[in-house]
């Protein structure tokens, strides 16, 4: 992965994406797409403690433990690391609240979209740009509207993987782009005001 994308985030601003990305999808309940998201967490530089423990059972939610540190072990950047974990498994239970309002046909055009190999990255994240602004005209006013395009912008990413889970790797890695670059200041704030 390179240090820089095409916005100027650096690198720790992409680990910080990557982290949130990865924990939504892996707080999701009703995750048909356990398989790819173990690969694709191999694939990340992810904390340990964050990583699952494929040994353990399954929670009721569908999900797996995860392995946590003690606190004496953990640095600065764990507690930084926890603290995204931490807001990513509460914008999952906000998605999940919201799911069942991301409309069938969006998802179903937006995952045909990503399974065109001709698109390029820009291509991609434009397309979920226009779903995603589709998506934001059915939601309330009642969340602030970068809290809510940050939640719907990892919901779509998780209905499609849903839809195709083929796609995980594609679409978490245009969702990673689409946040660096439209949604990286909301998500610092958050990380920031977590941590203080």
């Amino acid at each position: 992965m390179d240090a820089k994308v095409s916005n100027g985030s650096d690198l720790q601003d992409v680990r910080i994406t990557d982290w949130l990305v990865f924990g939504f999808l892996q707080n999701c309940s009703n995750c048909s797409f356990h398989k790819e998201l173990e690969v694709l967490g191999h694939d990340l530089p992810m904390p340990a403690y964050l990583r699952e423990d494929h040994d353990d059972e399954l929670q009721t939610d569908g999900n797996r433990c995860s392995h946590l540190v003690p606190e004496s072990r953990r640095t600065d950047s764990e507690s930084q690391e926890e603290v995204i974990q931490n807001i990513a498994r509460q914008l999952a239970q906000i998605g999940d609240s919201m799911a069942r309002s991301v409309p069938p046909g969006l998802v179903n055009n937006l995952a045909a979209q990503f399974m065109d190999v001709s698109l390029s990255e820009e291509d991609r994240r434009t397309c979920l740009a226009a779903a995603l602004e589709r998506a934001v005209q059915t939601y309330p006013r009642d969340m602030d509207r970068e809290k809510t395009m940050l939640v719907l912008t990892l919901l779509l990413a998780q209905k499609v993987a849903e839809h195709s889970p083929s796609l995980l790797r594609g679409v978490f890695r245009t969702t990673v782009n689409f946040i660096n670059q439209n949604l990286l200041t909301y998500v610092r704030n958050l990380v920031r005001n977590e941590m203080d």
